[in-house]
């Protein structure tokens, strides 16, 4: 059976699309909402988000950990933030390789901003077989495909929550 190469999911967010992607496009401030992410190291001073800015992500999951490299692939500000995940390591990302990219979509709707977050497979290379034998290991039974799913769904409730936490408190 093939896998599944992207999943996504999206959540109305009472917040202008302007304020959500100011909060999402500092890869700093993903571990306050993401599941799995522990923040995000940025390799410059720059200030926001750019095309080709560079970051390790930190990341755990149960006991273990590992760090990734990530190149900014879109920074249209209160519209879409991307970024490809393209090495990884346990505690420095020296393993090359197409990994994974991460999408986020901002919609002005009525009562605030749709906001999408998908998950794409690039590890096209990789056979079916080899892949979801991987996955089942790395995930404790699933394919990255379902796992991914979950931890989207906890992302956005969470990104939900602290921002309209926040709007509410200003």
């Amino acid at each position: 059976m093939p896998r599944t190469l992207a999943v996504s999911d999206c959540i109305i967010i009472q917040a202008p699309p302007s304020a959500i992607y100011e909060q999402v496009s500092n890869p700093a401030r993903m571990g306050r909402w993401s599941p799995e992410n522990l923040g995000a190291t940025v390799d410059t001073g720059a200030r926001g988000a750019y095309v080709g800015m560079e970051f390790v992500g930190h990341n755990k999951r149960g006991v273990l950990r590992w760090t990734t490299r990530c190149t900014v692939t879109a920074a249209d500000p209160g519209q879409r933030f991307a970024f490809r995940v393209h090495a990884i390591g346990r505690r420095r990302p020296v393993v090359r390789g197409r990994i994974a990219t991460w999408e986020y979509r901002f919609d002005a709707v009525a009562g605030g901003t749709r906001v999408t977050e998908t998950w794409r497979d690039d590890r096209r290379t990789w056979p079916d077989a080899l892949a979801n034998t991987f996955d089942r290991v790395a995930t404790r039974g699933h394919t990255f495909a379902e796992f991914q799913r979950g931890n989207i769904r906890r992302t956005l409730r969470n990104l939900k929550a602290a921002m309209e936490t926040a709007s509410t408190a200003s």
